[in-house]
């Protein structure tokens, strides 16, 4: 039996079991307070067991589905058996079907019993089982069960159950999901690389104690950069243990930074892995275009670091971020890079890279839907479209290049010819610039542009509409809000959303 608080994992290649509830075999170990049952959970191994399932409609179907993955011999007895159980058992070598209804000797070969037959058949199968002290599974009936099924997470050896007591099994699936979205994919990867540290542990530090803050040391760095240590990080975690004259002296080993795209507008446009980049940060430096409802979903212990850039306003300068970035992470916290669209568009996030890369700081990207992209697409503007554009281009608004004239003409010149959607990120003051030059160079001056203002709370967008030649001067007739994006080219004219 292996006791389960939570979270089970299991190093040996056998499967561990679904079922974790088993209370009691017999009637008068049943512990009840008024009409509750007490529940208490524990994974039991069955791979090799025998199961037999009486009945078989969808609900055995449902059942057979989540054990047929751990191993266990199911037996399905039924007069009548539905295509779902007929199809399962077809690929399943551990799975067999008789078509006749079950009988006694059938419960007595068994290990343990699912009964979904119906009220009456289902009672008789409990009344057999509770005799011979087989526990039971006996579906919509609590009363009659020795065990229940839990609503489970699997991710190779690691299996995580969640019960109501029978309740409710949709706030059990609800709280499953949402526990889902916390693991990481890749701790399959993380508990085969744990389970090597502990042998190595076993072989290379004599003192238990000392072991055991090597192994949970690992661990925690694993958890925390959400991944495998390199054979350097290893090996400088693994130093402070095996020396005994150097226990003050273990180097620092660096969990590392993410640079996470929060998406342009409401926070539920970040991705999964970005969300949960947030859940596992211990500090997280954040820019001004993002929906700060993103930082409650930080933990507690989150230090929470503003770095807001806008025209005219900045909180800090690019290099005082890069210079934060790394001295965080130099205490060894994991650092999450909190960016409006996507840290490498217009982002500056290469150069935040590239900063924590050079002492030798793990970091790693998470995309985030750009404003380029996302924000058209709101306002109804697709960036290509059949017939209209074959392809686009995302161009900074900023003019602060400092390139030689003739080299700005050939850019310029380049992009007039093109018959393909632009977008200008930042452009907003520029407008008059940017469309001048377009027009300058070729573009006709009835080529439709549309500029977008996007909130980022509510998902709400402001969206003006004109063409190369009047689009500036209704720009500052409404005085439109920045930050905004300039939109060029015949899908401007589009519009695609009520």
């Amino acid at each position: 039996m292996r006791l389960f608080i939570g979270i089970m994992t299991k190093k040996e290649e056998k499967q561990a079991t679904e079922i974790n509830s088993f209370k009691a075999y017999h009637d008068n170990k049943y512990k009840k307070k008024g009409n509750r049952m007490s529940y208490f959970p524990f994974f039991k191994e069955i791979e090799g067991e025998k199961c037999l399932v009486i009945g078989g409609g969808k609900v055995a179907a449902r059942k057979i589905s989540r054990l047929k993955g751990f191993g266990v011999k199911i037996k399905v007895v039924a007069p009548s058996i539905v295509s779902d159980i007929e199809a399962v058992a077809q690929s399943c070598d551990n799975i067999s079907i008789e078509r006749r209804t079950f009988t006694q000797e059938d419960i007595e070969k068994a290990d343990f019993v699912i009964a979904a037959a119906g009220e009456e058949v289902d009672k008789e199968a409990a009344r057999l089982c509770k005799e011979r002290s087989i526990p039971v599974n006996v579906v919509d009936n609590q009363e009659l069960c020795d065990f229940i099924f839990p609503s489970i997470i699997r991710k190779g050896d690691m299996v995580v159950g969640f019960v109501t007591g029978g309740k409710s099994p949709y706030v059990a699936a609800k709280v499953r999901r949402d526990c889902e979205m916390n693991i990481s994919d890749n701790i399959e990867d993380i508990l085969d690389y744990l389970a090597k540290i502990r042998k190595l542990a076993k072989d290379r530090i004599s003192d238990e104690r000392k072991r055991a803050a090597y192994i949970r040391d690992v661990s925690e760095f694993c958890m925390k950069a959400d991944r495998v240590c390199t054979e350097q990080e290893e090996a400088a975690i693994l130093e402070g243990y095996i020396d005994d004259k150097c226990d003050d002296k273990k180097k620092t080993v660096l969990p590392g930074a993410a640079l996470v795209g929060a998406g342009c507008g409401s926070y539920e446009l970040i991705t999964i892995k970005g969300l949960n980049e947030i859940r596992r940060a211990e500090v997280i430096v954040y820019d001004d275009l993002i929906d700060e409802h993103l930082l409650e979903f930080a933990p507690e212990s989150c230090e929470l670091i503003y770095a807001g850039k806008r025209s005219g306003r900045h909180s800090k300068a690019q290099e005082e971020i890069n210079e934060l970035l790394v001295a965080k992470a130099l205490e060894g916290k994991y650092i999450v890079r909190l960016k409006g669209g996507d840290p490498y568009v217009f982002g500056r996030g290469g150069e935040e890279a590239l900063a924590l890369k050079a002492h030798g700081i793990p970091v790693h990207e998470v995309p985030g839907v750009t404003s380029g992209i996302g924000l058209c697409g709101m306002a109804g503007i697709p960036v290509t479209h059949r017939g209209a554009s074959r392809g686009f281009h995302v161009i900074t608004g900023h003019t602060a290049d400092n390139l030689p004239p003739e080299i700005e003409e050939i850019r310029w010149k380049s992009y007039a010819k093109l018959d393909e959607t632009f977008v200008f990120l930042m452009g907003l003051k520029s407008i008059d610039m940017i469309t001048e030059k377009l027009m300058r160079y070729g573009k006709l001056s009835d080529t439709p542009v549309a500029v977008i203002h996007g909130e980022n709370t509510d998902g709400t967008y402001l969206k003006l509409v004109g063409t190369l030649s009047d689009i500036a001067a209704k720009v500052k007739e409404v005085d439109f809000p920045s930050p905004a994006i300039i939109v060029v080219g015949e899908v401007a004219s589009l519009e695609l959303t009520d």
